[in-house]
């Protein structure tokens, strides 16, 4: 056991790319942490937490970005090689907790994650353990997975257990750190299934019991983690596809219990289900106005730029205005976020009460197809204000009030809104895909529209050419006993 007090390092690179986004990710997306901010970031760090006494915190650098489309590659290499500069200037280190997500996609590679943890373990040497905290929507290749000593993922979707998820990273390795346990083993398969984090809510079974199951397996003489990713659905990669991994001192243990929840995960993936009820955009906002549940959502789901969408088509905007009792105001819609900063500029030139005729929308997704067109909007200007820093415009048009954003900009809590009510809207229509806490605390009902975009809900439009076949739901007919054979990393 040491009696020094530990040099542990924090750092990372975390974002979510759908490689169906016309959108690119560049340096001015990611917020960008160092220093006594990004120890600030988290409530283990302080000096009150127990683990204060044994461990000297070493912040690094984090880069973190609004899912969107995949990076840029000199974005990538500038971030990486801060972080690993930063890792040979504050060498020697215990351990590093890597705060990342695992669905980033770089433009010109195919396991971006692979590339930077390949990168980090070069820096730190082999002697240093790192500790991985993860989304439960990132992919877990062979070649990314063998850098890492921990790694450990979100067990809840929504993931309201994100920061319990990076503490366990942290307290799993000065665990091990402090009483001098070592590097443990690690017991890694795949799954060949690959399905939308709308399919695999933890509100649901089967993913409540699988990851409600987790503890349990961590619970057990010889384990230290349980971890179950459902891979991210929307980058066309070979690693892209379910995953476990059980770390232990117990190697045999390790290997069967990833072996066995490998196996349930496939024998579910037929009752893996939408999280709510779903239909096509008219349907939903058809059966959202005759409803008497106020107020009602609908997920705009296809364009969730909190999965990797652009955030910038009008199409469920067009679909709205084309309901007749939408347009007469007989019934009242918000649409929050569409990403439009043409326009945006257009109303706050014109200022509160004017009316302003414009083309919304398309303009990063122009040319992905009919749904990228821009929306024709005539109406009057309701509000202006910045929200979190952005610039955010309404304009409404009979009962439709649409809400414009120059910067990309999700809409999940009550306070996203700012000045606007959305309770006091028959129905809202957000750019999400399952809903929000919050949001779906405010729902006296909600619908999951299976509309277009580079997060469109049905995989099998959208093309995928690069994933591993065969692939469930890619291949179903005579595809029922894979290999799935766990190995040592």
């Amino acid at each position: 056991m040491t009696t020094r007090r530990l040099r542990v390092a924090i750092g990372g690179m975390a974002i979510e790319s759908s490689e169906f986004c016309p959108h690119r990710s560049t340096y001015e997306d990611f917020r960008v942490t160092r220093g006594a901010d990004l120890l600030a970031r988290y409530t283990w760090t302080s000096p009150d937490d127990p683990m204060a006494p044994q461990v000297e915190w070493v912040p690094l650098v984090h880069a973190v970005a609004l899912p969107g489309g995949p990076v840029v590659r000199e974005t990538f290499e500038r971030i990486r090689d801060e972080l690993t500069d930063r890792i040979r200037d504050a060498a020697p280190l215990d351990g590093l907790v890597f705060d990342i997500h695992g669905a980033m996609s770089v433009v010109g590679l195919t396991d971006a994650e692979a590339e930077l943890t390949a990168a980090v373990r070069e820096a730190t040497g082999p002697e240093t353990l790192i500790s991985a905290a993860m989304d439960l929507h990132g992919n877990v290749s062979y070649d990314f997975a063998r850098h890492l000593d921990l790694l450990t993922a979100h067990r809840l979707a929504p993931h309201e257990d994100a920061w319990e998820t990076r503490e366990r990273a942290a307290r799993k390795l000065v665990e091990r750190l402090a009483g001098g346990a070592g590097r443990p083993h690690r017991a890694w398969v795949q799954v060949p299934v690959l399905l939308p984090g709308e399919k695999t809510s933890t509100r649901l079974e089967p993913a409540r019991s699988l990851y409600g199951s987790l503890a349990g397996i961590e619970a057990m003489d010889g384990i230290c983690d349980a971890a179950l990713w459902v891979g991210y659905a929307w980058a066309d990669e070979e690693r892209c596809r379910a995953a476990v991994v059980v770390t232990g001192d117990d190697a045999r243990l390790a290997l069967d219990q990833a072996g066995s929840l490998a196996r349930r995960y496939w024998e579910a993936r037929h009752d893996f289900t939408f999280v709510g009820p779903t239909g096509q955009a008219d349907a939903c906002i058809a059966r959202a106005v005759a409803s008497t549940a106020r107020p009602f959502l609908i997920s705009d789901s296809g364009d969730n730029p909190t999965a990797g969408g652009a955030g910038d088509l009008g199409y469920m905007l067009e679909r709205l205005l084309a309901n007749e009792d939408l347009a007469a105001g007989r019934a009242t819609a918000l649409h929050p976020g569409i990403h439009d900063p043409a326009a945006v500029e257009t109303c706050f030139a014109a200022g509160v009460g004017a009316e302003v005729s414009l083309a919304v929308g398309g303009h990063v997704s122009a040319g992905t197809g009919e749904h990228a067109k821009p929306c024709p909007l005539t109406g009057r200007v309701v509000s202006l204000q910045t929200l979190d820093g952005v610039r955010a415009a309404a304009v409404r048009h009979g009962g439709v009030t649409a809400v414009l954003t120059e910067r990309r900009k999700p809409f999940h809590t009550r306070a996203d809104f700012g000045e606007i009510d959305p309770a006091a809207y028959d129905l809202v229509v957000v750019k999400i895909g399952y809903l929000e806490p919050e949001l779906y605390d405010m729902a006296a009902d909600w619908l999951l529209a299976l509309t277009p975009g580079g997060v469109d809900q049905d995989l099998l439009r959208l093309g995928h050419r690069h994933v591993a076949r065969p692939l469930y739901p890619f291949d179903d007919e005579g595809f029922t006993d894979p290999e799935m054979v766990p190995v040592l990393l």
